[in-house]
């Protein structure tokens, strides 16, 4: 397992296709459907601390404050109360990966039953987990359940520019193939965004029904769709013949 621009070419590919499968890690092979809220509210007070400000702040500009996204309400609500946004949202940002390792840590998070498939591909495929989780969240997750069958691991970069670049934009996606030198083959998520990027990148995009998605219509052209991990080599496998 390697992350970054590194893959890991010591696994014997002999029997393996040349597609990459590659996967999200929230809500395909992490449960639940992200990071909890909370921690970006932790993180948001740890940055003021840290700024050593006193804002006058209210409920709802708190809430825009301690919120996920990087979006033009945070900037408004930055300037409204005396703060740099960029400065707020990369400190914030640094902190929401300590908390979130945090809880990987303490075992507030599991694998999916299902997540046990993922093997069984790694022997036909060369696999990657790209997520929009951040990148040192990624690399601990991958740690805490030895998740040894991904040649390539990738969280988005925290910080502004990170965010900026996470699906549907198809950045991290193409950092994994090109590192894997492939250029074809599917990514597996539960959520529009992955599909989207999914196609923007090239791949067949798989879309996973789970409890948190059961609702959701993807409006997209092309898409496979399963409704659990061990179903995932049969669908490939008739994708690749077809």
């Amino acid at each position: 397992m390697t992350t970054s621009s590194s893959p890991n070419r010591s696994a014997n590919h002999d029997n393996r296709t040349d597609a990459a499968v590659l996967f999200d890690m929230d809500g395909i092979v992490l449960e639940g459907r992200g990071t909890d809220p909370i921690v970006h509210s932790l993180a948001f007070d740890d940055a003021i601390a840290e700024l050593d400000e006193s804002p006058d702040i209210d409920s709802d500009t708190r809430e825009v404050l301690s919120s996920y996204e990087y979006t033009t309400a945070f900037e408004t609500a930055c300037e409204t109360v005396g703060l740099d946004p960029v400065e707020l949202y990369t400190i914030r940002e640094e902190y929401s990966v300590a908390h979130t390792i945090d809880r990987i840590r303490a075992g507030k998070r599991a694998l999916y039953d299902d997540a046990g498939a993922i093997t069984e591909l790694a022997s036909q495929y060369t696999t990657g987990l790209v997520s929009n989780n951040y990148d040192p969240v990624v690399t601990v997750t991958v740690e805490q359940f030895d998740l040894e069958e991904f040649s390539f691991v990738r969280g988005r970069d925290p910080g502004l520019e990170g965010f900026r670049r996470r699906k549907p934009d198809p950045y991290y996606i193409q950092e994994a193939l090109d590192a894997l030198d492939i250029e074809s083959g599917f990514y597996v998520g539960d959520r529009v965004t992955d599909l989207i990027a999914a196609e923007r990148a090239g791949l067949q995009p798989v879309f996973v029904r789970r409890s948190h998605n059961e609702d959701v219509d993807p409006e997209i052209e092309v898409y496979h769709e399963v409704d659990s991990l061990t179903k995932l080599p049969d669908l490939l496998s008739e994708s690749i013949r077809a």
